[in-house]
């Protein structure tokens, strides 16, 4: 019996659940290769547009995040490949990477995000990834097509290259604490108990 259109829209449907589901840690990912929001935003955006035009290849059952995840990796490269032109972090004038004293979350995260720009791309993503999205070594070495020890010694690395102080903050837009550390970065959930 063939299916019903009706049939057909279920997994659609599901396939566009998930998809939506997984827009915060893409969203981070993105911030985390582009170092500025509107490329993020847009790489976001041509990742799911991509992602949609090949939801035919996406197997049923398979990791959807790794498999964005992925897709968001190669669009970024390809785009990198399409410029050719970089503009290093160090480059930008420092008022532009001022925040008011008063704000001390948005201090730590810029100092967070300061120190993760100036990690190369492959250690930057790996400790992303492990770090502060929380996926599992094994299921960040399948997306990125790493060996697991590969993997491993490039978080390491990536911790180990340091970092501002150690700076602890509440940010109050994700209400995580953050903490920075030359040999950890840390994101845990806020609990009455800290």
């Amino acid at each position: 019996m063939l299916p019903t259109p009706a049939d057909e829209t279920v997994p659609e449907t599901d396939f566009y659940r998930l998809l939506v589901g997984c827009l915060p840690s893409l969203r981070q990912q993105a911030r985390a290769l582009t170092r500025n929001r509107p490329d993020a935003d847009d790489l976001v955006q041509a990742s799911v547009t991509n992602a949609l035009a090949a939801k035919g290849s996406f197997e049923e059952g398979s990791n959807l995040r790794g498999w964005l995840s992925c897709i968001m990796r190669n669009r970024f490269l390809s785009d990198i490949r399409k410029r050719r032109l970089t503009c290093s972090v160090d480059d930008i004038p420092e008022m532009n990477l001022a925040v008011p004293p008063a704000q001390e979350d948005n201090l730590a995260l810029g100092e967070l995000r300061h120190w993760l720009g100036r990690l190369p791309a492959k250690q930057r993503m790996a400790l992303v990834m492990v770090a502060v999205q929380g996926m599992s070594y094994e299921e960040v070495g399948e997306t990125l097509g790493v060996p697991v020890g590969t993997l491993k010694c490039r978080v390491f690395r990536g911790r180990r290259l340091g970092g501002p102080g150690i700076v602890r903050a509440q940010c109050c837009r994700c209400a995580r604490s953050v903490t920075v550390h030359p040999l950890r970065v840390m994101w845990t959930r806020n609990s009455p108990n800290r």
